[in-house]
């Protein structure tokens, strides 16, 4: 699948930024939603202007937010699929590194659990997006103050979220984070 236009162009350049050795879990929270915020702010800007162009598009702010969510959310885990350049190779490498910091910095019991000789470390990344996901949602909908997420039911219904900025009471609303990534950009493309 091709990647779409605002994947090419996403702003992840302060995560390659991060001293490894300094890394935490906090620290790396931080500038995971420093990015997300950017990029929610960017896509934000970009959707008001593209549709005032567009009359036809057929998607609404939190939608598209949720499909860079969801790359995001690739990215930290090790499983994006944009090959562009070899940016995205510097930006793994940086990531392994950041992860093998957190590992190193676990309680023995813990390491148990997330050993990986590989030294990609899936399931600490799996585990640790699974706990930060809503916190990395906050900040890429914080600028989508009056969108409302809308998502379709097990019955076909359409429901709209609880709250504006694209939230919900009970947490992020979308789990497109969860779909592959080629799938999600097959249905963009669509």
């Amino acid at each position: 699948a091709c990647a779409p236009y605002r994947r090419l162009y996403m702003c992840d350049r302060n995560l390659e930024h991060i001293e490894p050795k300094k890394i935490t879990t906090h620290n790396l929270l931080l500038d995971v939603c420093l990015a997300a915020q950017y990029e929610g702010q960017s896509i934000s800007d970009d959707y008001v202007k593209y549709r005032g162009n567009n009359t036809d598009l057929n998607t609404n702010i939190c939608t598209e937010l949720a499909r860079s969510f969801a790359d995001i959310g690739d990215i930290i885990r090790g499983k994006d699929l944009y090959f562009g350049n070899n940016k995205k190779d510097k930006l793994q490498e940086q990531l392994k590194k950041y992860f093998k910091n957190i590992y190193n910095n676990l309680t023995e019991e813990a390491k148990q659990t997330y050993q990986d000789n590989d030294g990609n470390y899936f399931k600490l990344r799996e585990d640790w997006w699974a706990l930060n996901r809503e916190t990395v949602w906050k900040a890429i909908t914080c600028n989508a103050h009056d969108s409302r997420y809308r998502k379709m039911g097990a019955d076909g219904s359409i429901e709209q979220s609880d709250m504006k900025q694209c939230r919900n009471i009970t947490g992020v609303p979308t789990n497109f984070d969860y779909v592959p990534q080629y799938l999600r950009w097959f249905e963009e493309w669509a």
